[in-house]
């Protein structure tokens, strides 16, 4: 599913028809805009996202099997024996 070259020929006529030129330009550059924007933003809270403890949780949440096989493979497994945390005296 999506649009061809076509169907976005079509759309673009009957909006030229409706709205005109000049107010089709000018939509056209405020969908512009707001993609710039959208994009900045999301460019800032990915940056202030803490990424190393994000990864580290990831790591720690057990994967969901999505195939039969898989389900198999995880429970021939043997479980891995998590080490005690060692705690840094000074």
């Amino acid at each position: 599913m999506g649009f061809h070259m076509l169907d976005l020929v079509i759309i673009l006529l009957i909006g030229l028809a409706i709205f005109g030129p000049k107010t089709l330009q000018s939509m056209a550059r405020n969908v512009g805009k707001g993609m710039s924007q959208a994009k900045t933003m999301k460019d800032k809270v990915m940056a202030e996202l803490p990424m190393e403890e994000l990864s580290e949780v990831s790591r720690q949440i057990p994967r969901v099997p999505t195939h039969p096989h898989q389900v198999v493979q995880m429970l021939m497994a043997p479980e891995p024996v998590e080490k005690p945390q060692e705690t840094k005296s000074e």
